[in-house]
């Protein structure tokens, strides 16, 4: 297997990347609201390349610019999936690889992304790849109430 990468930019290639995505993101429950949803992303700079065999994904990687205080300009990687089936042929390597290219073109000195801490599989790609722990991300939802009141410090 040699796939050839491609963005998914029209809606026939978003809904047929779907069930792909809908493995790394199983809350994704409808491929027209999906497509919806990576056009409005896109507004901000989201893109999905996809490594494709035939007519067919085998692996994506949504991405986008960003800047922060912390790194300044960057490239996020939001999405890295592939196919079970394609897994250990080196279409995750493929898609970083032409991501990394993306944001070179566009002058962005850093690739970044976010895996889950029981990831383990993942992480051990991502260390093979060469990348490195940078930081440990914390997050609550905010239907929850405050425990401390704010302005008032963490002990």
């Amino acid at each position: 297997m040699t796939p050839v990468l491609r963005h998914a930019e029209s809606d026939a290639d978003l809904r047929t990347c779907f069930p792909l995505m809908q493995v790394l993101r199983p809350h994704l429950q409808d491929s027209t609201a999906f497509a919806a949803r990576v056009r409005r992303q896109g507004q901000v700079g989201y893109r999905l390349l996809a490594a494709w065999d035939g007519d067919a994904p085998v692996g994506l990687a949504g991405y986008r610019p960003q800047e922060n205080l912390i790194r300044g300009p960057f490239c996020y990687v939001d999405d890295l999936v592939v196919a079970e089936a394609a897994r250990r042929h080196g279409v995750g390597a493929l898609l970083l690889d032409g991501v990394r290219a993306e944001a070179r073109a566009a002058r962005l000195p850093h690739l970044v992304l976010d895996t889950a801490l029981d990831n383990a599989l993942g992480q051990r790609f991502y260390f093979r790849y060469g990348m490195l722990p940078a930081a440990l991300r914390f997050a609550m939802p905010l239907t929850t109430p405050l425990t401390m009141p704010l302005g008032e410090p963490a002990r």
